[in-house]
């Protein structure tokens, strides 16, 4: 069977590293207790092993290293967002965002403008795909409490300025919030020096764990409002919710199979010589698919005349097809795979113009692909670009009754 060319990366990361696979197996296996809850050996070891992966994960993000319990696990990141959301925001309170937003973040507010009267503003991305720190400074009001950035998009793969708009935030005393989705694993983070007051992660894309497992980190300055409550192993006969962190913003039992694998995905990060050869390895891949797809005649690029300040996230479109269509074309014709849709993100393809052409094609390009698999990609794109072509002069023939 033919080799599936696999560039969905910006959706999950596959295949994951060996080396997570095996520790993720047999650290289950030898060690699939619930941590924290009893005093026998195997419990106080799967807790040592969530312990030392905050540690690990604040350093990793540049948070404050003396309060490492502030590194709290979630589900995912849109776990972690809605934590953030309802955790920060209430009524008669204001939050901006931007219309570069998953739906992790926009559904969230937009549950809370509809609910409890909250005002929202969503800043739109210039031409080329950037939020400008001035439109953010502009939006904030007096009644601001929260500011959410989308670091890395999604869709068009644009890193936003989030340095200078943290910096904007921290002078005018609003708390800023990033979702790392797509960047975390892909671009060096550090919380301080960016002024990000709270960041949101997931574990299975860049970070090269398993799905089930994501977290935020949170500055020691900064406490978000708790919005749930239930077991913590700590404090039973307490009747209420623990205030401290990590207790704060985690519930129940923490998913160890995840924890294992982000601890071994350090290890393997730290292998390859950390984010930034990972990013250039990416980004030399996404450079050859641009200049490939710029060269077929009825192919529309967006917000990639220029790859700096992104990651390896592109997004096209075919004249005359539906989206849909070519990502079924490049599955079953050419053995590649893509995202097609609107990709959970719709204020992007809005304003950008392709809702009513549902979207666009997203090829997510990650570290175990070649230049093989991307020059492929771009036979398959050129292929399908030809027959659309054909079919569109077939169509537009006169007829001869």
């Amino acid at each position: 069977m033919e080799e599936l060319i696999y560039l969905d990366s910006a959706a999950t990361s596959w295949p994951k590293p060996d080396s997570v696979y095996k520790y993720m197996i047999d650290f289950y296996r030898d060690c699939g207790v619930n941590p924290g809850r009893s005093g026998f050996d195997k419990a106080i070891e799967a807790g040592n092993i969530i312990e030392d992966l905050r540690k690990r994960l604040t350093r990793f993000f540049g948070g404050d290293e003396a309060t490492p319990e502030r590194l709290c696990f979630s589900y995912n990141a849109t776990d972690a967002l809605n934590l953030i959301v309802q955790g920060m925001v209430a009524s008669g309170d204001h939050v901006v965002s931007t219309n570069l937003e998953h739906n992790s973040v926009i559904r969230p507010i937009n549950h809370k403008v509809r609910d409890e009267g909250v005002e929202a503003t969503y800043v739109p991305f210039n031409g080329q795909g950037f939020v400008e720190p001035d439109e953010i400074k502009k939006a904030i009001k007096p009644n601001t409490k929260l500011v959410i950035v989308n670091h890395g998009s999604n869709v068009i793969g644009t890193v936003q300025p989030v340095a200078e708009i943290g910096a904007i935030c921290k002078e005018m005393g609003i708390p800023f919030a990033i979702d790392a989705s797509q960047t975390a694993g892909k671009i060096p983070i550090n919380m301080q020096e960016m002024n990000i007051d709270v960041l949101a992660f997931t574990g299975h894309k860049s970070m090269m764990g398993s799905t089930g497992i994501g977290g935020l980190c949170v500055r020691k300055h900064l406490d978000i409002r708790q919005t749930r409550s239930g077991g913590t192993g700590v404090r039973s006969a307490y009747p209420y919710h623990l205030e401290d962190y990590p207790y704060r913003m985690e519930f129940g039992t923490t998913n160890m199979v995840g924890v294992a694998s982000l601890w071994a995905a350090q290890n393997w990060i730290k292998e390859q010589g950390g984010v930034e050869v990972i990013h250039e390895h990416e980004m030399k891949l996404a450079q050859r698919l641009v200049d490939g797809l710029k060269q077929i005649d009825g192919v529309v690029l967006y917000c990639c005349d220029d790859l700096e300040n992104h990651i390896s996230t592109v997004t096209i479109n075919v004249e005359s097809l539906e989206a849909g269509d070519v990502g079924i074309m490049l599955d079953v014709d050419h053995n590649v795979a893509t995202r097609t849709g609107l990709h959970c993100a719709p204020l992007v393809h809005k304003q950008l113009g392709l809702v009513e052409r549902h979207g666009g094609v997203r090829f997510g390009i990650g570290y175990f692909n070649t230049e093989e698999h991307i020059d492929a990609a771009i036979r398959g794109v050129a292929e399908i670009a030809e027959q659309a072509k054909t079919m569109k002069k077939v169509n537009h023939q006169p007829s001869s009754h």
